[in-house]
């Protein structure tokens, strides 16, 4: 199957606090550099015909304002954590302009989870104004958006599943400590792997960033970005020289195409 050329970019890249985090006057949440700015981890995927974003976290409406987004074709769903959901509600302004229910696609356990935290949206009668979404329930088969096709990777954040996602030759995932194998036979071949490493220490559901380095070489992807960063990580400029060739850190703003 020939792929289309996809635009990457990254809408943030940081843990669920934020960076800088409210009241934090470390180095990294002090720090001038751009980089060591980081919104809640999200991406927006784009072809020449079609335009989706993976997660909605508290940061969703400032992100399709900073990226300029003007049209949105569907939003991917990895899990039901507040910082991946919360932002669901600013789909309102998408409703308006296209004149048409958002396309959400997710599995059954996020879907009870936006349906829960979300119930005017879902109501029989609904007040006017209120997001239109239209729920598409997905497993690990893959799916196609618009032209874009979609293959899900599972992986475990501590006991919950989440959903990674592949597209073409650009796997992300976010939010696990660990892959089955099973799974990972999804991501080989990828040229683009963007992982989350939380920080340097371990975490219990988190990679840290030596476990981060661990699956990107195991895996042989050419080039591997690190999102879902804390402060406890450090500075962008001082992990970057830390870090084994064909690893970096993603940073908010940051554009692949493939």
């Amino acid at each position: 199957m020939s792929y289309p050329s996809l635009k990457i970019t990254f809408l943030g890249t940081g843990t669920s606090s934020g960076v800088p985090m409210i009241a934090c006057e470390c180095p990294v949440c002090q720090s001038p550099d751009t980089k060591d700015k980081r919104l809640r981890a999200s991406i927006l995927v784009q072809s020449e015909h079609t335009t989706l974003v993976v997660d909605t976290g508290p940061d969703f409406r400032y992100q399709m304002l900073r990226a300029n987004v003007k049209h949105l074709d569907a939003i991917l769903f990895t899990h039901p954590h507040k910082d991946h959901i919360a932002g669901l509600d600013d789909v309102r302004a998408f409703n308006f302009f296209q004149q048409q229910p958002m396309k959400v696609f997710a599995n059954e356990m996020t879907q009870e989870v936006v349906i829960r935290e979300f119930p005017y949206a879902f109501y029989e009668t609904r007040y006017p104004g209120v997001p239109e979404i239209h729920l598409n329930t997905i497993d690990l088969k893959p799916f196609t958006v618009g032209d874009i096709e979609v293959t899900p990777v599972q992986v475990w954040h501590l006991k919950m599943p989440v959903l990674g996602f592949r597209f073409g030759k650009f796997t992300y995932i976010t939010d696990a400590n660990n892959i089955d194998e099973s799974e990972k036979q999804k991501i080989w071949g990828s040229e683009v792997l963007v992982l989350n490493t939380l920080r340097k220490e371990q975490h219990i559901s988190h990679y840290s960033l030596s476990e981060g380095i661990a699956v990107a070489q195991e895996l042989q992807v050419p080039q591997t970005y690190f999102t879902h960063l804390s402060h406890q990580m450090g500075k962008h400029a001082d992990v970057g020289q830390e870090l084994p060739a064909g690893i970096l850190l993603a940073y908010d703003g940051l554009v692949i195409n493939l």
